[in-house]
């Protein structure tokens, strides 16, 4: 009796061991991809933030035009 409890004992602590090692290779996937995520967001606010810049700056060259005229 006491050699089955031992072995669903074992068998249990590796399923543990296993899901232990999945979650943290999952874990390593998701911090990457988190980073990817980050790096690409600050990359758009600053092409956002040029954009912007550009559209204000013509519309200033456009009301230059307009009062010149």
């Amino acid at each position: 009796m006491e050699n089955v409890d031992l072995q669903a004992l074992s068998d249990k602590l590796d399923e543990l061991l296993k899901q232990v090692d999945y979650l943290r290779r999952h874990n390593r996937a998701l911090l990457a991809s988190e980073q990817a995520w980050r790096e690409e967001r600050a990359q758009l606010i600053e092409k956002n933030e040029l954009a912007k810049h550009k559209v204000e700056s013509m519309i200033q060259h456009l009301k230059s035009l307009e009062q010149d005229g």
